[in-house]
C-alpha cells in the first residue's frame, strides 16, 4: 500500500470541489470504494462526482435501495452501487457490478460487502465525520501505481498537514 494522502473538506462544497476534481480525471475501468459510516458523506461525494461528469447533471439519489444507478457521459457509464444492504458477495456478480470495474467509473459505497470480489486497483476513500457537524476528513490509498499519476496535485488546499 502506497503512503495515503488525507484531505480535510471543512464544508459540504469543498468535498464537492474535491469529487469534481478527482472525477475529471477518471477513465472507464477506475474503481473508487467508499467507506465510512452513515452520514460520513459518501454518497454526498459520489453526487457531486457523478454530476461533475454529466453534460446536462441531473438527480443522483442514493443507490440504497436500488442497489446499482447507471449513469451515461461524455467520459463513459458510471455506476454507483450501495452495497449495504447485501447479504452475499454473489450478489454483486448477479447486479453486472465486477464486469463494471473493467468497463465503467464505478463508485462503491459499502465495499466491504465485496470481500474477495474487490477489485485490486481500486482506491480505497475513508470517510470520517469531524466537529463541526460540515467538516469531513478524507483518507485515499492506493496499491496500484497509476494513481500516483491520476492524484498528482489534486486538492492540495485540501491536504492536512502532517
Amino acid at each position: 500500500m502506497i503512503q495515503p494522502r488525507t484531505f480535510t473538506l471543512p464544508t459540504p462544497d469543498a468535498t464537492c470541489a474535491l469529487a469534481r476534481a478527482l472525477g475529471a480525471r477518471l477513465r472507464p475501468g477506475n474503481v473508487l470504494l467508499l467507506s465510512g459510516g452513515i452520514g460520513a458523506g459518501k454518497t454526498h461525494f459520489a453526487r457531486c462526482l457523478i454530476q461533475s461528469l454529466q453534460d446536462h447533471p441531473e438527480d443522483v439519489p442514493s443507490p440504497t435501495f436500488t442497489l446499482v444507478q447507471v449513469y451515461d457521459s461524455p467520459s463513459g457509464e458510471i455506476w454507483h452501487a450501495d452495497l449495504y444492504r447485501l447479504s452475499n458477495p454473489d450478489q454483486c456478480l448477479e447486479l453486472g457490478l465486477t464486469d463494471a470495474f473493467d468497463t465503467a467509473i464505478c463508485l462503491v459505497e459499502w465495499p466491504d460487502r465485496l470481500a474477495g470480489l474487490t477489485p485490486q486497483g481500486a482506491l480505497s476513500l475513508e470517510f470520517t465525520a469531524g466537529d463541526p457537524e460540515d467538516l469531513r476528513h478524507l483518507s485515499l490509498a492506493y496499491s496500484d501505481p497509476r494513481w500516483t499519476d491520476i492524484l498528482r496535485d489534486l486538492g492540495a488546499q485540501f491536504e492536512a498537514s502532517s
